[in-house]
């Protein structure tokens, strides 16, 4: 067991009740030595009184609730004081802990003795943060399903047919002369591998989907100089953040929001009007307009509905191998007989953009997206899946080719290990540390 560790565990502010939590070897040891009642069964609520016995002095009256490990949260001793929301007394509660030896937990530390005693996987352990910052219902049901185990669940079959692949290898290479151990051949390798690249595919895609709810989809709204892009990134937030004037070159940074459509956030950034400038901070601007560019998921390229200029030729160049949609705004300076057949027309300014909405939701197939199901979602996970399928595409080319089982079985072994890393069986020490450090304090 790790030593004793102290956090509140509610937010920093004052409130009806605030809880804080100790983990550790010697949490029993401490509470016994702030509280006025002796703790002996497991999964109970106590009342009664945390007590300064040096100075003699009543703390504050509380309830404490007791989880002995391994069947608790971090798998170890763990004990919860509830006491009334005033940070004076957290904060003389929090010292008393101290004083009889516990230390402040790091960031995402109790998660993180939970991860290293065995009580959830990696997986698990990062939708718990994702949990707590999810934005959207969609986003919240979908860090549900990996914290319970059935994201991890879909994963662990593929783990287990590639430990029946490699033993089987192994043990042909070892033991050829046994008659009774079913041959491994290139030809049946081909045949174990084709099903779990046509699964790590499906595996892939589903993430990529539910990447967009976990994470939200980063559009950048571009365009020259004055043809309403910071009027449509108000119109989509449904208030007035960027500055809109007639004057081009009015946005000189990119400006950025949030707009929950339809179950999926959408991350805006209202870029500075890519143009030639000699103006020095539009310059800048304009250069962080193209960074943006270069990050987006979806590009929106405001044009002007009744004029088309050189400038929006080459912008329609920079765009084209992005994934895109060309938005014609002012429509109420051309009339509805003038409409180009399937394009998008807007009028920010009026807030008109329901069809621009619309052909989003299209775009990125938002119904199905909100037809949840498991999936792993986060950019390493989906990461790690795809180094999996290049190295199950490997193995089949080499089975194909009648390689040796002995090197096919590296690259069969590169994607295991892969499967494990995943759920943190080979995860590094730095990787873990990476993870916990984005929690939260008491998390």
């Amino acid at each position: 067991m790790f030593d004793c560790i102290v956090s509140l565990i509610t937010p920093p502010m004052k409130g009806a009740v605030a809880v804080i939590r100790l983990s550790g070897e010697e949490t029993l040891e401490i509470i016994s030595k702030i509280f006025s009642r002796e703790i002996k069964e497991s999964h109970k609520v106590y009342y009664g009184y945390i007590i300064d016995k040096d100075n003699n002095e009543k703390v504050d009256e509380v309830m404490v609730s007791y989880f002995k490990g391994p069947k608790s949260f971090t798998g170890e001793d763990v004990v919860e004081i509830s006491c009334h929301g005033s940070m004076i007394i957290v904060n003389q509660i929090i010292e008393l802990c101290i004083r009889y030896g516990a230390r402040i937990a790091e960031r995402g530390e109790f998660s993180s003795r939970a991860f290293y005693n065995g009580r959830i996987d990696l997986v698990q352990a990062e939708a718990i943060n994702s949990l707590i910052n999810a934005e959207t219902l969609q986003a919240k049901r979908l860090m549900l399903y990996s914290l319970t185990g059935k994201t991890s669940a879909l994963i662990l079959p593929i783990k287990e047919k590639l430990a029946d692949i490699l033993s089987l290898i192994e043990v042909n290479i070892d033991y050829p002369e046994y008659l009774d151990v079913e041959e491994m051949t290139n030809e049946k390798i081909i045949n174990d591998v084709d099903p779990l690249i046509e699964e790590i595919n499906y595996l892939i895609k589903s993430g990529e989907r539910s990447k967009l709810i976990n994470e939200g989809i980063n559009v950048a709204i571009v365009g020259r100089p004055n043809v309403g892009k910071s009027s449509l990134l108000n119109a989509l937030l449904k208030q007035d953040k960027a500055i809109v004037t007639n004057i081009p070159g009015t946005t000189r940074d990119v400006v950025e929001g949030k707009v929950n459509l339809d179950g999926i956030i959408l991350n805006l950034l209202d870029t500075a009007g890519i143009r030639d400038s000699v103006d020095v901070v539009e310059r800048i601007g304009i250069e962080k307009s193209r960074e943006s560019l270069e990050k987006a998921d979806l590009v929106l390229l405001v044009l002007e509905a009744d004029k088309f200029t050189k400038e929006d030729q080459e912008l329609l160049d920079v765009i084209k191998d992005k994934k895109h949609l060309v938005v014609y705004n002012k429509k109420e300076m051309l009339s509805e007989d003038k409409y180009v057949k399937g394009a998008i027309y807007i009028s920010a300014l009026n807030k008109d953009i329901k069809d621009l909405e619309k052909e989003i939701g299209k775009m990125f197939n938002m119904e199905e997206i909100n037809n949840l199901e498991p999936s792993l979602c986060s950019s390493r996970e989906i990461g790690l899946l795809n180094k999996v399928k290049e190295n199950l595409l490997t193995a089949k080319k080499e089975a194909l080719y009648n390689t040796s089982l002995d090197l096919v079985s590296i690259s069969l072994k590169t994607s295991y290990d892969a499967i494990k890393e995943i759920l943190g069986e080979e995860a590094s020490v730095d990787l873990e540390k990476e993870i916990f450090s984005r929690f939260c304090l008491g998390k």
